[in-house]
């Protein structure tokens, strides 16, 4: 259920003002008044709470469920418990993130891990670094020659930002994160631990290993989002560019001289080598690791648990390792299993193979 232990409380709102906020249709009008005070899940929600349903798979939570009202497609409607409260809607989660966005505002982004305004006395600002107004930098943050920071960023406690870089507005920066070498743009979120603008793994293997400089620069555009304990190496000789609106989860690594487009989402412990590239709206599933050099086109998606060692065609979905298109790959996988069955011990003579002679 919903805690308000770290979010303020909520205003309550009618069953007609949800509706209004989400464009659903109360099924009763004679409900318009009845009264929620927030949000939960079919299973944990209470007689005041709004949830929601879509997917067959949760049918028994709804069944028991103790909700007050739910939003619903008018195909699952006649699920719904009598005690429930009808919201009717084409896409019902798209209407309870409407309306949970609206009353959580403040759950959207981290606020300041110390809950003050303005610079800590604890952090360390070199004098040539430029801070725009409304800038908030939390304790033991440390900021280097150079630096620019946009108006509205909050540094969170313990950051440090090398000398040069430059940070646009309205950005987070989460705390024990460290960031040289970078040019990133407005709205950017980054989660707490991460790893930006330091050397990618650049070397000549040949019996004692030569270090080639990594001279590049990480540039990360507007509205991107980096989860926990993310990492972006710096290029090599060209940038490492994360493109506008490209969504990123935790312990995700970024190989240096990686171009990443733009509205991408790239799931947690992905690992992307140098020198590949990523077209627009992409999707990688958890754990995909994909080699140096590759392409994946445009709006193409990849697999949880693939290893991609091919450039992948716009448009396609491949899965597997090594990743293939996956309608071949879920072939390949009903053909071994089928061999495997043939092989079993008791197999042939179940199937009256075995001469009884």
């Amino acid at each position: 259920m919903t805690s308000t232990l770290f979010f303020k409380p909520r205003p309550s709102s009618t069953l007609a003002e949800i509706a209004s906020a989400t464009g659903a249709e109360l099924a009763d009008p004679t409900r318009a008044d009845t009264i929620i005070t927030g949000i939960a899940s079919l299973d944990e929600a209470g007689p005041m709470h709004l949830t929601f349903f879509e997917n067959l798979r949760y049918a028994g939570d709804l069944e028991t469920t103790r909700a007050g009202a739910c939003l619903v497609s008018a195909r699952f409607e006649g699920r719904v418990p009598p005690h429930v409260a009808v919201l009717r809607s084409k896409r019902p989660f798209h209407a309870f993130v409407a309306y949970s966005r609206q009353i959580y505002e403040d759950a959207l982004r981290p606020e300041p891990d110390f809950g003050a305004g303005g610079i800590s006395p604890t952090a360390v600002i070199h004098p040539s670094a430029r801070l725009e107004d409304d800038v908030i930098v939390e304790p033991l943050a440390v900021i280097g020659p150079d630096v620019e920071i946009g108006s509205g960023t909050v540094i969170g406690a313990g950051v440090v930002l090398a000398t040069g870089v430059k940070i646009g507005r309205d950005c987070n920066i989460g705390t024990g994160t460290n960031i040289q070498r970078a040019l990133i743009g407005n709205n950017v979120l980054i989660h707490p631990g991460c790893h930006i603008g330091q050397d990618g793994f650049g070397f000549i293997f040949a019996g004692r290993h030569t270090k080639v400089p990594q001279i590049g620069r990480v540039i990360i555009q507007n509205d991107v989002e980096l989860g926990a304990g993310t990492t972006v190496d710096r290029g090599s000789l060209r940038d490492t560019v994360i493109g506008e609106g490209t969504k990123i989860d935790n312990q995700v690594q970024v190989g240096h001289n990686v171009v990443i487009g733009r509205n991408c989402v790239v799931a947690a412990k992905c690992g992307l080598a140098g020198s590949l590239t990523l077209g627009d709206n992409v999707a990688l599933g958890a754990m995909v690791g994909i080699n140096n050099h590759v392409t994946i086109g445009d709006g193409a998606q990849i697999t949880a648990m693939s290893g991609v060692k091919d450039s992948v065609p716009a448009g396609e979905r491949w899965g597997g390792f090594f990743a293939k298109p996956t309608k071949q790959w879920f072939r390949e996988i009903l053909a071994v299993e089928r061999l495997g069955r043939s092989m079993a011990p008791g197999a042939a003579a179940k199937s009256g193979d075995i001469d009884k002679d």
